[in-house]
């Protein structure tokens, strides 16, 4: 049995790194993957093409989870498409790094824009339907900046910080509807991005990890994989560091 059979997701910011690795881990254990996109059309072909390899429904969407009216949009279409969404998956985000003696109102306000707000827009968007069906799980993307800080990132620190927050109050808010709200926070993931860094650099901050060695998005979406899946039935509210032990 696989653990996500007949569910439907939406997974936000999929076409690369952790979300690609959160969508094909999905559609692995049976789920029908709806997911969002910036502007990686042929990324987005691929991936649609690779989770329909599992026998699952999957379309790619082209949405700004950034814009209100979008994420709205998207979730009609989905719930159209696929009849349900029984999980979501906010994952899209970006970093706009500098000291704050140096960083501009507009990056502060960009990084808040699609990390913070795009949470609120698609989480608004899906609760109707899991209320109305009794039954949701929306998985919130932090980071482990996001529980400790970090130099030189104080608006994606905000940002992600502002997500558990959120995550937390939507907890209290739909557990009498049996909707979950949960986070996970990811440590030093290695995946295309990291690639382009020095090796040295890789390296010094995998000897910093307990388990000395950077995460997968593989590890990421198993962690996924079980707050969306019935096996976290009694689990809302919570923060999950998947992080090798750099918060310990």
């Amino acid at each position: 049995m696989k653990l996500l059979e007949n569910k439907s997701a939406i997974i936000t910011g999929a076409t690369r790194g952790i979300g690609r690795g959160i969508a094909i881990e999905f559609a692995k254990q049976g789920a029908n993957v709806a997911f969002t996109y910036s502007s990686s059309v042929d990324a987005a072909n691929a991936l649609e093409e690779e989770l329909k390899a599992f026998g699952v429904s999957a379309k790619g969407y082209q949405s700004n989870a950034a814009d209100y009216a979008a994420a709205q949009e998207l979730a009609k279409d989905v719930q159209k498409e696929f009849g349900a969404i029984d999980i979501l998956v906010n994952n899209a985000g970006i970093t706009k790094d500098n000291l704050l003696m140096r960083i501009s109102e507009e990056d502060f306000d960009k990084v808040i824009e699609v990390n913070l707000k795009s949470v609120f827009n698609l989480t608004k968007a899906v609760i109707r339907p899991m209320m109305k069906q009794r039954a949701g799980s929306i998985i919130n993307m932090s980071s482990v900046v996001g529980l400790k800080g970090n130099a030189g990132q104080t608006n994606y620190a905000a940002s992600k910080a502002g997500i558990v927050g959120f995550s937390k109050s939507v907890a209290l808010e739909l557990g009498s509807r049996n909707v979950r709200s949960n986070v996970i926070a990811p440590g030093f993931i290695e995946t295309e991005m990291t690639d382009k860094l020095d090796e040295a650099t890789v390296q010094s901050w995998r000897d910093g990890i307990p388990l000395k060695r950077g995460g997968k998005p593989e590890d990421i979406a198993n962690a996924c994989v079980f707050l969306a899946s019935d096996m976290s039935s009694y689990i809302t509210g919570q923060t999950l560091s998947v992080d090798g032990g750099m918060l310990t």
